[in-house]
């Protein structure tokens, strides 16, 4: 570690949250992995996974920062997505097997708008997909699901705050959705299309907000490691300041 980095760490101001907007391609814990390695910071974790696919906010928590992980994890969430109307996928996503190609031509906005506001809006109970990282036995889903297993998921409820189309251009419409933790937009994207009869899968998704966190103050991955240790200190909301947030 470099004699700035020692510095910085003494005096803690590399304790706290960076926020970076993730690329579609690594996984959460690659954009950990990348930090830690570049800064050599013992430390690093995050608050909330994104899909390797999705993009935007990723909170990366350093030094005491990762104390703050579950309150940040247990924080609301804001994205931005589109959805494939025709599609169904054994991942619910524009990545996984096609299971079904159905005609979507019948469907309009309105009746799109009708379905999200009549069992889209407030507390619902969701099914997680197969492919998640929810555990089973001890057992991630998505490495059951490799194997061909698939396991009995429990209903979980959830909270919609908002879920409202912004361009309609089918099969692709584009959407926003304001919840709770643990919602599934990609199986938002797949229920939205089986009650409508034409199925349909998360073709993109991107995190525009995590609890008090907004993308719009995030540096991108890249940016950030080709930063020095003192452009990085000067990015960190200190701990006791996210702790406050938090």
């Amino acid at each position: 570690m470099s004699s700035v980095s020692q510095a910085a760490s003494v005096w803690g101001l590399l304790d706290g949250v960076l926020l970076v907007d993730k690329p579609a391609g690594p996984t959460s814990h690659d954009v950990v992995h990348k930090i830690r390695r570049r800064f050599q910071i013992k430390k690093v974790g995050h608050g909330g996974t994104l899909d390797p696919n999705a993009t935007g906010l990723l909170v990366i928590l350093l030094g005491k920062g990762t104390k703050l992980s579950d309150r940040l994890m247990g924080g609301d969430k804001a994205y931005s997505g589109v959805a494939r109307l025709g599609r169904v996928t054994d991942t619910q996503d524009r990545d996984g097997k096609t299971l079904e190609e159905n005609p979507w031509e019948g469907v309009t906005r309105a009746r799109f708008e009708t379905a999200v506001a009549e069992g889209f809006s407030g507390d619902i109970f969701q099914t997680p997909p197969m492919v998640s990282a929810i555990k089973s036995g001890g057992v991630p889903l998505y490495k059951l699901a490799r194997r061909g297993v698939e396991v009995e998921r429990k209903p979980r409820l959830v909270h919609l705050y908002r879920f409202v189309v912004t361009e309609w251009a089918p099969p692709l419409v584009s959407f926003e959705v304001d919840c709770t933790k643990g919602t599934y937009v990609r199986t938002l994207a797949h229920d939205v299309g089986r009650v409508l009869g034409c199925g349909a899968c998360l073709d993109a998704l991107r995190r525009t907000r995590s609890g008090p966190f907004e993308v719009k103050d995030a540096a991108g991955l890249e940016e950030v490691l080709l930063w020095s240790e003192e452009q990085l200190a000067a990015k960190i909301i200190p701990f006791s300041r996210a702790l406050s947030l938090c």
